[in-house]
């Protein structure tokens, strides 16, 4: 698989492995440890160097996962993690980006990721108690330690993005982005072109819709994230199973999987991105580094980035609690 440079010289594999799955939100989790081990390891033999947790998923039980499978083959691998949730018993209970919270959070991180230094460190969602420059000060200094290499926002707006990189520089921001997800497109994407920071889309696959394994057929158990989500809801799962089936049919004559199409779309809109599919499968991982060798025409690219406004997508890509914490 081939490489892509982020924000300050951040090289990382074209597709990298979004772990948050293994650990939660996707239905039960696996039971198997072992497993899970295995599978992210396998990733590194298709060819992704670049893997993203938090200390949130869990809590913390993903990080302590991650670490442990990647520790044998840390020198060949960027991991990615996040700080700015309060945790209490188990659960995180709202926001806490205080400098003295993310050198907690940076610490405990650590430890758990068994390494000395933390490639890329997100704030997860931006604190309106905390302002930005603090925030970014504070990595900054971790930057001047050795515990951080590089800083990230998640779901920031465009004047956040530009208020924390004057203080230190923004190597990449990380948001949901995708054919049926748009929005970073508007504002967040020319700034980060004009600033030279990178982008790293999560949900590529639109939480799993865009592989067109998803339809009203389809339940979810009752611990499955996509439950609360107004996306999945039945009506607007027939509702949006128009823009997969375009997906699908494009796919079919590429002799590719719809969710290869997805990413390949992604990879053409920037040449600083890279997304972070999830998964708890080996074969799923070798099918997504392949999306990285699709060749979509300069046509096709055309048809797929008119497909949303064309054919619409019906519901919000989070509740109302959750769509308030991003773009700010």
């Amino acid at each position: 698989m081939h490489a892509r440079t982020l924000g300050q010289g951040l090289e990382v594999s074209a597709v990298g492995l979004g772990c948050m799955g293994m650990s939660q939100s996707y239905g039960p989790n696996p039971g198997d440890r072992g497993e899970m081990i295995a599978v992210l390891r396998s990733a590194v033999e298709f060819g992704v160097t670049f893997f993203d947790t938090a200390e949130v998923y869990g809590p913390y039980v993903n990080e302590e996962l991650v670490g442990e499978a990647l520790e044998p083959l840390r020198a060949d691998v960027v991991i990615a993690t996040k700080f700015g949730w309060k945790i209490e018993g188990g659960a995180s209970v709202g926001l806490d980006s205080r400098p003295e919270q993310i050198r907690r959070v940076a610490d405990a991180s650590l430890t758990r990721l068994r390494t000395d230094v933390l490639d890329l460190f997100y704030q997860h969602r931006v604190d309106p108690d905390v302002p930005i420059e603090d925030v970014a000060g504070t990595v900054g200094e971790l930057v001047a330690e050795g515990k951080v290499r590089h800083f990230g926002l998640s779901e920031a707006s465009a004047s956040t993005i530009r208020a924390a990189h004057a203080v230190f520089p923004v190597s990449a921001v990380q948001s949901e982005y995708s054919l049926w997800t748009r929005d970073p497109e508007k504002e967040v994407l020319p700034t980060l072109t004009e600033l030279g920071i990178g982008f790293v889309p999560f949900s590529p696959l639109g939480k799993g819709f865009l592989t067109g394994t998803v339809d009203t057929s389809t339940t979810f158990a009752d611990d499955d994230i996509r439950r609360r989500v107004p996306r999945f809801e039945e009506s607007n799962i027939a509702a949006n199973t128009a823009l997969v089936d375009h997906v699908r049919a494009l796919a079919a004559r590429k002799e590719a999987t719809p969710g290869q199409v997805a990413l390949a779309w992604l990879l053409a809109q920037h040449p600083h991105l890279a997304p972070i599919p999830g998964t708890r499968r080996t074969s799923r991982i070798e099918e997504n580094a392949a999306a990285t060798a699709l060749a979509l025409s300069a046509d096709e690219i055309a048809d797929l980035n008119g497909l949303a406004d064309r054919i619409g997508v019906q519901g919000d890509r989070y509740n109302p609690q959750h769509m308030a914490m991003v773009n700010r």
